[in-house]
């Protein structure tokens, strides 16, 4: 019989509780909600995800540290944002894997400007952020103790778009975005700098602060004033040339900042700026306050001095274009060197500018903005004329009494004197001012093309030397020991690199004439000038006389401007800057004699002048700014006639471009990279050789040479130097890899400038003109500087007066007359043909919005379109073309089209 209180009991309440089901994690007790930025880069998944925060990850799991999270079933890594109570999720949350590092990473202003950055050009929010974010370094994360984090809180900015940064035809920005916005180019600011700044670099600002170089300029105390007392000017400064350089104004810059309690980014080039800018910060800061970032440091030492910034223990850094984004805390200037640069432009999706992100940078945070340079590029005026920035120039005296004395080889006065300057690679001019110049230093030859060779020619017929091997990976029938093209010897390292160097068109038919030598026909070793044809007495420099029958006879060899006779007699046809050929022997001036002599020779003649290849031996008339190729003709004279058999064309090729690696080398393919001992010309069948383009490496071996008893150092890509001590010293440098010279370089010479100017670029000459003004700026005040150029063109005429802003203002007039950038915000689309085309039709442009192509884009079958609209309709058009690849990347579209805002190279 039961009890009828065992009856109303229920079952429940004699039972434990039930504990939770095995695997589902307890919630945190706060904010349970993780925003995760997971690193993904698909457009159509480029936000935010929610996951749950498990009650044992809740003191670690704060906004900005990396964790694991599981995306489409796969293990990933991310950046927690934001904590949450809520989410807008209806379904149950995924737990976070784990916390990788207690240590927050992330910033809340670099997750901001990673968002702005992304929306600006088109990316997502995972590209950008592996640009900001180095990779983790545990070990040296935990060798010191973090500092005390900042309150917990989240980064709001990476979860929703950031305002953009308004275009410059919109006007400058809000001065509460932007800071104070001080004008420092005001005129109370003006005169009160002016006053200042008389003293030069001993002036003081009103605080009593010295302002160093920067009292060379009008505006420059009330600059560093702005700085101190935690304003935002925001300028464009034109560097003075000079031995004194630009670091140390930076650095100055950089104290200005760090005295008002504010920390700086400085972004400049390439490392050999870094070392000369973190040289001038331990001069002026001291050690111990700033970092220097590069990219050789390895990823240690690399994370370490990041670390160094985001946990405050440094307010300042110096780096190349991936310091754009340090974690410096309450950051109050931001500065560039060199902005025109291409080294700032990232090569990795979505290809931000340095420029660009600092600009934008400055305007979120209301820091300072410093762009400099000793040029200004039109992005930099587009600032300017907008309002959005303003100028520091130094008065027009000061600049001419810093500036050298530029003279151009091709002006009438000197061709007048020197016939031959007009085709000589090194004129006369050049080889005094090199002279003159090592009697009282170091001096300065730039030559555009690094290497030896980079491009050479059939010395018969003219026509560009191609790769007749097979494809690396080709089961083809043409072997590449096939008797038809191995074992054919060079006649010696001399006759491989023999001929003066220039460029040639592709059927070899060149000048005004269209034919060359006596008869038309192209000569052994013929060398071109201004009506095509040399007759038995064309003269060639003062008192130079050439062979008979105008090509380079069996004496004869080219000089700087002496005479060309038995006197200087090397045999052959003549040589890349020497004098080798099929004749044994040499004349009674020469040097080292003899059949297959190293290079060709190339030493001193009887007068004392160093042979040099040519810089355009197939026309006097051709100026630099002229196109490099000249139209196609067909010439078949009686050399090419009387010439070798043809060789046979094999069926599948490399067909690359030859070059040389040294005089004694044989020439081997800048595509596949093999060496072709046995090449002969496919045109002509000649196994002859000639420069086309001549290297740094090559010019150094010229004029040591030339100067026996003067040491010669270089300067490129397998080296960079980054000084050079004040003794006698030839330096050979390509652009961008000049070093300082202590005190100043005593003369330079810049070489080839056709090679700059000819390039189909939209920033050609501007390009041009910045290489050559920062070779110009590190000679000393007065110093000869002597450029192979035509006078006559806006690039050289800038250069002559020092005058970089007019030249920069006419281009930006230019580019917006022909609705080219900065004037106008431009994107490319490049992809295969149907790809592209499918976007384009796909893509819902703003109304304004021109699209121009596309067009092929090289041998792979791929095409671009680009596709402009204005400045104020820039952000439109970006996402409107995220928009567009979202759709393609959820479709699962089998091929890439990748996007590029604003990129550099547009033609």
């Amino acid at each position: 019989m039961t009890r009828p209180d065992d009856a109303l009991l229920p079952l429940d309440a004699v039972r434990p509780p039930a504990a939770p089901s095995r695997g589902a994690p307890e919630p945190a007790p706060e904010s349970p909600v993780a925003r995760v930025a997971v690193d993904n880069p698909l457009p159509h998944l480029d936000r935010l995800f929610d996951y749950l925060v498990p009650a044992s990850m809740h003191e670690s799991a704060q906004p900005g540290v990396r964790v694991r999270v599981r995306f489409a079933g796969k293990l990933v890594d991310g950046f927690l944002l934001d904590r949450a109570e809520h989410s807008d999720h209806p379904g149950r949350l995924t737990p976070l894997e784990r916390v990788v590092s207690p240590e927050r990473v992330l910033t809340p202003e670099i997750a901001g400007l990673a968002r702005a950055v992304a929306d600006r050009y088109a990316g997502t929010l995972a590209d950008v952020l592996r640009l900001a974010v180095p990779p983790r370094h545990a070990r040296t994360e935990a060798e010191t103790p973090a500092a005390a984090p900042p309150a917990a809180g989240p980064i709001e900015a990476a979860a929703a778009p950031a305002d953009p940064l308004p275009d410059a035809a919109a006007g400058p920005p809000d001065s509460d975005r932007a800071g104070d916005g001080v004008d420092v180019a005001a005129p109370e600011a003006g005169a009160d700098a002016a006053g200042r700044g008389a003293g030069g670099a001993g002036g003081a600002g009103a605080d009593g602060h010295g302002v160093g170089e920067w009292g060379a300029y009008p505006m420059g105390a009330s600059f560093l004033d702005a700085l101190r007392n935690g304003r935002a000017p925001r300028a464009v400064w034109q560097a003075l040339p000079g031995a004194g350089g630009w670091a140390g104004a930076v650095a100055e810059a950089v104290r200005a900042t760090l005295d008002g309690g504010r920390g700086a980014v400085v972004v400049v080039p390439d490392g050999k700026d870094v070392e000369l800018a973190d040289a001038a910060l331990v001069r002026v800061l001291g050690r111990g306050a700033h970092v220097a970032l590069t990219a050789d440091l390895g990823p240690a030492e690399r994370y370490r001095r990041w670390l160094r910034l985001l946990r405050g223990q440094a307010k300042a850094v110096v780096g190349t274009r991936a310091a754009m984004f340090a974690p410096v805390a309450d950051l109050g200037l931001v500065a560039i060197w060199d902005d025109g640069d291409d080294l700032h432009a990232e090569r990795l999706a979505p290809y931000p500018h340095a420029r660009e992100v600092l600009a934008l940078r400055a305007h979120r945070s209301g820091a300072a903005l410093l762009v400099g340079g000793y040029t200004r590029t039109a992005e930099a005026t587009q600032l300017i004329a907008t309002g959005w920035a303003r100028p520091i120039v130094a008065a027009r005296q000061t600049i001419r009494s810093r500036a050298p004395r530029v003279r151009p080889a091709g002006e009438d006065a000197e061709l007048a004197k020197d016939q031959a300057a007009r085709a000589a690679r090194l004129p006369s001019l050049a080889w005094r001012a090199l002279r003159l110049g090592l009697e009282s230093g170091p001096v300065l030859v730039q030559v555009p093309r690094r290497g030896y060779l980079p491009a050479v020619a059939c010395q018969h017929c003219r026509a560009p030397a191609r790769c007749a091997l097979p494809p690396t990976r080709s089961g083809g029938p043409y072997a590449a020991h096939d008797p038809a093209y191995g074992a054919v010897d060079l006649p010696g390292p001399a006759a491989a690199t023999s001929g003066p160097g220039g460029m040639y068109g592709r059927e070899g038919a060149h000048g005004p004439g269209g034919a060359h030598g006596a008869g038309g026909a192209h000569g052994a070793g013929a060398v071109y000038g201004q009506g095509g044809a040399h007759g038995p007495s064309d003269v060639r420099g003062p008192g130079g006389v050439r062979g008979p029958g105008g090509g380079h006879g069996q004496g004869n060899v080219r000089g700087l401007g002496d005479a060309r006779g038995s006197g200087n007699a090397r045999g052959g046809a003549s040589g890349t800057g020497s004098a080798a050929g099929a004749e044994p022997g040499q004349g009674a001036g020469g040097r080292d004699g003899g059949p297959g002599a190293p290079g060709g020779g190339g030493g001193l003649g009887s007068a004392g002048r160093i042979a040099v290849p040519e810089a355009l031996p197939f026309s006097g008339r051709r100026g630099p700014g002229e196109g490099l190729v000249v139209p196609e003709t067909a010439v078949a004279g009686p050399a090419e006639a009387a010439g070798p058999p043809r060789a046979p064309v094999p069926p599948e090729s490399c067909h690359g471009p030859l070059a040389l690696r040294a005089g004694h080398a044989a020439p081997y393919c800048r595509w596949c990279g093999r060496v072709d001992p046995g090449w002969r010309c496919a045109r002509c069948g000649s196994p002859r050789l000639r420069a086309v383009v001549v290297g740094a490496r090559r010019t150094a071996e010229e004029l040591g040479r030339a100067f026996p008893s003067v040491p010669v150092r270089t300067s490129g890509r397998d080296g960079v130097l980054a000084t050079v001590p004040a003794g006698r010293a030839l330096v050979v440098a390509t652009p961008g890899a000049e070093p300082v010279a202590e005190g100043g370089y005593a003369a330079a010479v810049l070489l080839d400038g056709w090679a700059l100017l000819g390039r189909a670029d939209l920033r050609a000459g501007e390009e041009a003109l910045r290489r050559w003004m920062n070779a110009a700026a590190l000679l000393r005040p007065g110093a000869e500087l002597v450029v192979l150029a035509d006078a006559a063109l806006p690039a050289v005429q800038a250069l002559l007066r020092w005058d970089p802003i007019t030249h920069a203002e006419r281009e930006l007039a230019d580019r917006a007359e022909l609705g080219f950038p900065p004037a106008v915000r431009m994107a490319t689309l490049t992809g295969a043909a149907a790809a592209v085309r499918q976007m384009l039709d796909e893509t819902r442009l703003p109304p304004a919005a021109q699209v121009l192509g596309p067009v092929p884009v090289g041998d792979g079958g791929q095409e671009r379109a680009m596709v402009r609209v204005p400045r104020t309709d820039g952000a439109a058009l970006a996402a409107a073309l995220k928009g567009a690849g979202g759709v393609r990347t959820a479709r699962k579209a089998p091929d890439v089209v990748k996007v590029s805002v604003d990129p550099l190279d547009l033609i």
